[in-house]
């Protein structure tokens, strides 16, 4: 078992990473204060309860806690406020008060919204992080949680901490390779921003970490969630250097909502992002080589580097203008300067993105 620590001060919380970690559920609950006196809400999906709700409710009753779970419709459309509403009905209805706990089973999807539910009930309770998919080795560390609004992705949050991620890398074995891929786009993001050794090292290891195997999963979502951790620890609420973690997201996050949320997977939609990102590095005097590695890579790992041509443009723009990364007038974009290296520029230009969007559209 790999450990790790988000560095928060009072706040800080570990993640613990590796295969069969959830049979020591109980006791890594009760070292970190989660108390047995209140009832505990699992959330999850519809998908991930057909394969580890029983056990984790199992597991944790042996140990002596009380449990309520509510399982929510699988996808991106649960991130709503409607949802939030029917899950705090069934916190209120379980009786969880201030001392409870919420614990999020499952993806990136239910991460955001049990999170956000704890975040927001009586105005604040404790959540615990239980990943199920490689993408949220990104989403369930650094307490972003949020539900989405019909114009813009997570745009209705908060900054809440889990009080601890517990990632067992045996639940993986469950995914579709569909989501497989996608969720590796993130561990490649975070290559990309931060570490050219470790991007070659996640090329030269695709097929291993597409195919699962263990060794090299674990190194990377442990290498990945090291790169989120030291970020989150210097810049908790996105005042600077967290929003390197962005690659990819400005023109993914558009990609998603003109979509209406169901056509492409956050990490396809990110894939596509990220190759943007670097063609417009191009259209800043940036090498070259930073676009033909970065959608080598993707591609390497069977992910989508074009915009389906029936998304149209103009909604795209329009999109791309609620998200939170639009601030006083202007685009902020991440922009990569080399491989492992990005900048946050706040004066990229419209028409350079519309022109590159048109460009992603043609792209093979």
């Amino acid at each position: 078992m790999k450990e790790l620590t988000v560095d928060l001060g009072e706040r800080s919380y570990p993640i613990y990473i590796g295969e069969g970690i959830l049979q020591q559920i109980g006791e890594l609950f009760a070292k970190h204060g989660i108390g047995k006196g209140s009832p505990l809400l699992i959330v999850t999906d519809s998908h991930v309860a057909e394969h580890h709700l029983g056990d984790v409710v199992s597991r944790l009753e042996e140990a002596g806690y009380t449990t309520t779970s509510y399982t929510v419709s699988a996808g991106e459309k649960s991130k709503s406020l409607s949802v939030l509403e029917d899950v705090v009905s069934a916190a209120l209805q379980a009786g969880l008060d201030r001392k409870s706990t919420v614990v999020a089973l499952g993806g990136g999807v239910v991460g955001d919204l049990a999170g956000f539910v704890a975040a927001s009930y009586m105005r604040g309770i404790r959540f615990v992080q239980i990943p199920t998919t490689i993408l949220a080795h990104d989403s369930s560390v650094g307490g972003k949680v949020a539900v989405n609004h019909p114009l813009a992705k997570n745009i209705i949050g908060a900054f809440h901490q889990p009080e601890l991620v517990l990632y067992d890398t045996a639940t993986l074995r469950t995914l579709p390779d569909r989501e497989v891929k996608a969720g590796l786009s993130e561990m490649i993001k975070h290559g990309l921003i931060w570490d050219a050794e470790f991007t070659a090292w996640l090329e030269e290891n695709a097929q291993k970490l597409v195919s699962l195997d263990q060794e090299a999963l674990q190194y990377g979502l442990y290498f990945g969630c090291k790169v989120k951790s030291i970020v989150v620890s210097q810049d908790e609420k996105e005042n600077g250097l967290r929003a390197i973690l962005n690659l990819g997201h400005t023109i993914g996050h558009a990609l998603e909502a003109v979509s209406g949320y169901n056509k492409l997977l956050h990490g396809e939609a990110i894939s596509i992002g990220m190759v943007g990102a670097a063609k417009l590095a191009i259209r800043l005097g940036h090498p070259e080589h930073i676009y033909t590695v970065t959608k080598r890579i993707l591609q390497a790992f069977g992910l989508p580097v074009s915009v389906p041509a029936d998304l149209d443009t103009d909604a795209i723009m329009n999109a791309m203008m609620h998200d939170k990364k639009f601030s006083e007038g202007n685009m902020i974009y991440i922009i990569p300067t080399e491989i492992g290296k990005v900048e946050i520029n706040k004066n990229v230009s419209a028409a350079w993105v519309r022109e590159v969007v048109e460009q992603l559209k043609q792209e093979v």
